[in-house]
């Protein structure tokens, strides 16, 4: 089975505004035929999707798209998203209330925030062929916009402090892969810059694997950082933006990404397959002349967390085993 992971999908503001004269699938450049290639296709969705709502008081940014935009995720065969996020909530709650139903109508999954905690602790679950995947997500972003039994908001999950919240994930990720095959575990967390991998993060990505997530698919952080292996499974700590209308950092490059490939057999992780990509004209396109300079960076930020990985020039792609002799 061949499941691609994206990083920061932000389709509001500049992308919105193209989007309303631009076709559905504009935003997905020349990424489509690898995206359309895979079994299931998971991304963070880093905004809300709503017709109504005012923007948050107390937020400097705020990210949200018209309800007819779900044709964009419908055009790429997003299979799920996540919507643990710091912008799902930008518009108020009246605004959020209609992201998961516009999605539920797409038939698109959705994890990380719903009308209440166990909804939005509730993992999304699908087969491809006959491999049962699961998703759950959460983030240790706006612990203000926590959901609680009768209240809508974001699975929310401090990860710098271990509290009753870290071990109830741990043992919601023990729970579910019971159920599944696969289990992913998208993290929303961190800071937004910096491509070294914080401490907390490295212990809990860890945790998480030891608890049955096959894959810790981290984002938040605007650029991506390394990849490591921990028990033949992948995290990923960061993803990065994948599309989005931000300045450009001409050091940190928020501009740069990957589609992140995993390859799994007998519901095991075996092979990740990186195809760099770059953010321009609101739409992810394949990096082209830049793949090479872009896969050695993550080489170098890999390689510091102890993983191997191998520059493929046929296919453009960075290949990462997960299953080594020291796994």
């Amino acid at each position: 089975m061949r499941l691609v992971l994206l990083g920061d999908v932000m389709l509001g503001r500049l992308v919105n505004e193209h989007l309303r004269k631009a076709p559905a699938a504009y935003p997905w450049g020349d990424t489509l035929p690898v995206l359309r290639a895979a079994d299931l296709r998971f991304a963070n969705l880093e905004c809300v999707l709503a017709d109504g709502g005012q923007p948050q008081p107390r937020k400097v940014f705020h990210f949200r798209s018209d309800l007819k935009n779900v044709e964009t995720l419908k055009a790429a065969g997003i299979d799920v998203v996540s919507l643990a996020n710091n912008h799902v909530l930008d518009f108020g709650v009246d605004a959020f209330r209609e992201t998961p139903d516009v999605l539920d109508l797409a038939g698109i999954l959705h994890a990380g925030a719903g009308l209440n905690l166990e909804t939005a602790r509730h993992p999304a679950i699908m087969t491809a062929g006959s491999t049962t995947v699961g998703f759950l997500a959460f983030t240790d972003n706006q612990p203000d916009w926590e959901a609680a039994p009768h209240h809508p908001g974001v699975y929310y999950v401090p990860v710098d402090a271990v509290d009753r919240r870290t071990s109830g994930l741990l043992e919601l990720v023990r729970h579910t892969k019971a159920m599944v095959d696969i289990l992913v575990v998208s993290a929303h967390w961190g800071p937004n810059w910096g491509a070294e991998v914080p401490p907390a993060h490295q212990a809990l990505g860890r945790a998480l694997v030891e608890a049955g997530a096959d894959v810790v698919f981290g984002h938040s952080a605007h650029i991506f950082r390394g990849v490591e292996i921990h028990q033949g499974r992948p995290i990923i700590y960061s993803a990065g933006d994948f599309v989005d209308d931000y300045a450009v950092d001409p050091e940190e490059r928020n501009d740069q990404s990957f589609i992140f490939g995993l390859e799994t057999h007998d519901g095991v992780p075996a092979l990740l397959r990186l195809h760099p990509t770059v953010i321009a004209g609101f739409q992810a396109r394949l990096a082209g002349r830049e793949s090479r300079k872009i896969a050695e960076r993550m080489q170098r930020l890999s390689s510091e967390l102890g993983t191997g990985s191998e520059w493929v020039e046929h296919g453009a792609v960075l290949e990462i085993p997960c299953q080594t002799s020291s796994a």
